[in-house]
């Protein structure tokens, strides 16, 4: 981003004066302006009327006193392009664009947004089709409507492409410190990485949620992602669009093409941006994250007085990737000591309500906890109901939480089982003395895993790269025969099996000569799943069964590929690659062979992928014990990983390569061969 650019975001971030152009709308934005204590001017724009809100109208932004730094622009769609010609001509810092009725309307309304962007010539624009945006920090509110939030001195900032979901957030009731709320709409200009890029600019902003119906720029998004993962400001990603349903609907809604939730995942994951699949959470992690930033580690102890609740918390962990480990020796030898032979001191620790409401015997109770020198510590408690009991024992627990907080200093956080189970203003408490107040243990817990999966990216930024600009593939597809694949994978340094062309009547003198057991296969460009169709067959010990073999197989085709069959493979992989036209080269790798789609063991990388990235996929794959001699010999790891990285090195570097797959890639207990492979590519028409 240009420096000149860069100071237009700011001015439309954290503006000095406001323009509001419109009726109705802009007349709320100058009372919602008011209410958030901006202390600038606002300039009313109408060319009709006097005055709104108590202030003189200007007829035109060539009337202002001066450029504006931020323009609320709430006037019928056609009318929005002219105003935002004129605020650009006038020199404005940037625009918020209200009005509906643009890409997310067909063909005429793309057309109209292309000339709304021709017409801001450069100047920041959010919209249009947007709610606007909310400056908690600075006290700007370019927003027509009610909204909760107030202002803060540091929190994060929340980007959405839903003007109605961001209305929400700023009425959540969670002690969410919101720094700013900006809805993107349509993003015809202004997109979500290059306003990520402004914010990280801000130190005041803590932590930075995504909400998306799609990713517009890939690339982009990568280098934003690279740079906030450097400089330790997580980011937390809400997605929409992984089910079909889901996909449709944001068509219609903002006119974000969904993507492949797959390649959106290892995105993210490479990004080491933490996604999330539900509001609460996502509003349960920013939070988390306010507080503690990202964790060193999964190892979290948890005290109630409820052995029901330490139970929930011990599944709901371990469901998440977090640890319970047992506390320290001298750790469980002082609670023991505190709280005496009745009580069995385990991680979750169930401390019983022999000292509830004993302010001293809890606080020495919680400092031991607290020191117990893990990545997060948790305190169970659900207030009673304000209209109906009493919260004495329930504020005397927490204040002895707090005063062991105060002495230890490590990650704490006071959870509640049901969100209503923690006060609001329990919850400002809370966050105010540096605790984490969070609502719903399922959150919760989901919080603390993405804090300690956003750490581990973050201590392994210095070797992420950025994605490449994707390659754009033109030309007829057409598919390589097996035996040409092979060819090319084995000149780029991946084993294949030893194999001879032969017709249907050399074909068993030619098992002879490489010598049996071997494997027969129909050799055609046309023929892609071989064993569907009866092209392939294995373990053939005779001439006799491969004369057989490929008397069965004339119809298919007039070559067949006879191979040396491979033996005492540890296990089978799939290893393939897609150029897709939004994301670019993604390479997956999974348990492969004939139940590759029933099984669904696979992760995806996007290219370029590090060797321990690749090593780092394995061992998240189910199958990966058997890799490492579950119940039999191990593979070779490491000439497994060489495969998959010359797989994806040899698709990366082909610029017309739409597909490879190769299944399976059998893993040995020496080496690693490709046994079967497709490979599609696009024609030069010059071919």
């Amino acid at each position: 981003m240009s420096s000149a650019r860069q100071e237009k975001l700011r001015r439309l971030l954290a503006p000095r004066h406001v323009a509001v152009f419109g009726g109705d709308a802009a007349a709320e934005a100058i009372r919602q302006c008011h209410r958030i204590g901006f202390a600038g001017p606002v300039w009313p724009v109408h060319p009709h009327r006097t005055e709104i809100e108590g202030l003189t109208c200007y007829r035109s932004a060539a009337e202002l006193p001066e450029a504006p730094d931020a323009a609320f622009v709430a006037v019928p769609k056609e009318a929005t392009v002219g105003v935002v010609a004129d605020l650009a001509a006038r020199g404005a810092g940037g625009v918020v664009c209200h009005a509906s009725g643009f890409a997310e309307h067909g063909p005429d309304g793309v057309a109209l947004q292309e000339s709304l962007v021709a017409a801001a010539a450069g100047m920041a624009l959010i919209g249009p089709n947007c709610i606007g945006l909310l400056n908690y920090l600075d006290g700007a509110a370019l927003w027509p409507d009610q909204h909760g939030g107030r202002r803060v001195e540091r929190g994060v900032a929340v980007l959405t492409q839903s003007g109605n979901i961001g209305q929400n957030l700023t009425m959540q009731r969670r002690s969410l410190p919101l720094a700013q709320l900006i809805t993107l709409g349509n993003g015809a200009a202004t997109g979500a990485a290059e306003l990520v890029d402004a914010l990280l600019d801000d130190p005041r902003i803590t932590a930075i949620g995504l909400h998306l119906e799609g990713v517009d720029d890939v690339a982009a998004l990568s280098r934003v992602g690279l740079r906030a993962l450097r400089a330790g400001i997580p980011i937390v990603v809400l997605k929409s669009g992984s089910s079909e349903l889901g996909a449709r609907a944001n068509l219609s809604h903002t006119s974000s093409l969904a993507g492949s939730d797959v390649l959106c995942d290892a995105l993210f994951r490479r990004l080491g941006m933490a996604r999330v699949h539900r509001v609460e959470t996502f509003v349960e992690t920013l939070k988390f994250l306010h507080v503690h930033g990202p964790l060193s580690g999964t190892r979290i102890a948890s005290a109630s007085c409820s052995g029901g609740e330490a139970a929930l918390v011990a599944d709901l962990a371990e469901r998440s990737g977090l640890d319970l480990p047992p506390f320290p020796p001298s750790t469980e030898q002082r609670l023991q000591q505190l709280l005496g032979d009745r009580v069995a001191v385990v991680n979750p620790l169930d401390y019983h309500t022999y000292i509830w409401g004993d302010l001293p015997a809890q606080t020495a109770c919680f400092a031991e906890l607290l020191g117990a020198g893990l990545d997060a510590h948790l305190l169970l408690v659900d207030f009673p109901r304000e209209d109906r009991c009493a919260d004495g024992a329930w504020t005397t627990t927490v204040d002895a939480f707090l005063a062991a907080h105060r002495t230890a200093g490590s990650a704490a956080c006071v959870v509640s089982s049901l969100p209503e189970g923690l006060p609001e203003q329990v919850g400002e408490r809370l966050l105010a003395a540096g605790v984490a107040p969070m609502q719903g243990v399922a959150d919760c817990l989901a919080a603390i895993a993405a804090a300690a999966e956003i750490g581990a990216a973050q201590r392994k930024s210095n070797a992420a790269v950025p994605l490449e600009i994707p390659v754009r593939v033109v030309g007829e597809p057409h598919q390589l025969d097996e035996r040409a694949g092979k060819q090319e994978l084995a000149a780029a340094g991946v084993a294949v099996p030893e194999g001879v062309l032969s017709d249907a009547d050399g074909a068993p003198e030619a098992a002879a000569e490489l010598g049996f057991p071997v494997v027969v296969k129909a050799v055609s460009a046309e023929l892609a799943h071989k064993t569907e169709v009866g092209a392939v067959r294995v373990g053939l010990t005779s001439r006799e069964q491969v004369r057989d073999a490929v008397g069965g197989m004339a119809g298919l085709a007039e070559v067949f590929l006879v191979e040396r069959m491979v033996a005492g493979a540890v296990a089978e992989l799939i290893v393939g690659v897609r150029r897709d036209p939004q994301f670019g080269a993604a390479l997956t790798i999974g348990a492969g062979g004939v139940l590759v789609e029933l099984v669904r063991d696979s992760v995806t990388l996007l290219l370029p992928a590090t060797r321990e990235q690749i090593a780092e996929a394995l061992r998240g794959l189910r199958i990966w014990p058997l890799l490492t001699g579950f119940r039999g010999p191990a593979a070779d790891v490491p000439a497994v990983v060489d495969a998959i990285a010359a797989i994806a090195e040899h698709a990366r570097g082909d610029d017309r390569l739409l597909e490879l797959d190769v299944n399976p890639l059998l893993a040995l207990p020496r080496g690693a061969v490709a046994v079967d492979v497709l490979l599609r590519r696009a024609r030069r028409t010059d071919d």
